[in-house]
């Protein structure tokens, strides 16, 4: 049992994963039941039971739903320990074909949901003044790239929402942390949503957008890897902030911020096909 989360005698601490009956979620709910933990996955829709994760429905864009998991989490378990918040959705879509009402959709999973579920644990964590919250983030955060820029929006706001609460929280024995992840294997894909209007000068940059995201997605990592830091941060004594799950997660952050925009902009456009910037005069 962690030693950083304390418990009744013979009580295992309490986790409750969103997002957990495919992909990322699922390793890491299954992970933590694997080393002890009393475990609760979400789905939008009703799943089995399996290896020693209990799974309830929760859409976390209605509050009525978080309100109503997370009651029933309280009532068989006692309390909340760690909420790893995973529930994402991934939109696909360059920025003029995507309507408000689709973007609004991307915000209010990615970062709306987190905010619901996090504030519905945070009133027991601060009367017991101990818990752990995990925000799965993502590298996408750091670069604004052609037909994920919503999606790449929701998880720039989740990062600075993540930080804010961290230092809000700390001093009442609550820690939080993000882990920006790079691409893992992950059923996010076919469960994306895309724009629906098409305009035809868009052509090649949506097609080219759509290959390399399925490109990266084909050969992602194994989300085991995500598992794992997931561990680290809840077993840690002092959590940091901010993780990194794989080696492009170091990577990324320092090539944008230390690369000049002209050669990064460069080798984001070739990396999508799209033709060389010139500059403009006046």
């Amino acid at each position: 049992m962690p030693p950083s989360l304390p418990s009744e005698p013979g009580d295992a601490p309490v986790a409750l994963v969103t997002g957990a009956s495919t992909g990322i979620g699922r390793a890491i709910a299954l992970r933590l039941a694997a080393e002890g933990f009393t475990v609760f996955g979400t789905s939008r829709v009703d799943r089995d039971d399996a290896d020693g994760v209990t799974m309830l429905r929760l859409d976390v864009t209605d509050p009525g739903s978080v309100d109503a998991c997370v009651g029933s989490v309280l009532a068989r378990a006692g309390r909340i320990d760690v909420v790893v918040n995973n529930a994402g959705v991934l939109h696909e879509g360059v920025a003029e074909e995507t309507t408000t009402a689709q973007a609004e959709a991307v915000f209010a999973t990615n970062l709306f949901g987190v905010t619901r579920v996090s504030n519905a644990v945070l009133p027991g964590m601060r009367a017991r003044r101990h818990g752990r919250i995990v925000n799965i983030g993502s590298l996408a955060a750091w670069v604004g790239e052609p037909g994920s820029g919503f999606y790449a929006a929701s998880k720039a706001a989740l990062a600075r929402y993540t930080e804010a609460l961290h230092h809000e929280v700390a001093d009442l024995g609550v820690d939080v942390s993000l882990i920006e992840c790079g691409t893992f294997t992950s059923e996010i894909g076919p469960s994306a949503s895309a724009s629906s209007g098409v305009i035809a000068d868009y052509d090649h940059t949506r097609e080219a957008a759509h290959r390399t995201l399925h490109e990266r997605l084909d050969g992602g990592a194994d989300p085991a890897g995500i598992a794992a830091v997931v561990l680290d941060i809840v077993r840690s004594p002092a959590p940091r902030l901010s993780y990194g799950a794989s080696p492009e997660a170091r990577r990324v952050p320092a090539m944008t911020v230390m690369l000049p925009e002209r050669f990064a902009t460069g080798r984001l456009r070739r990396s999508f096909g799209l033709r060389r910037l010139r500059r403009r005069t006046a």
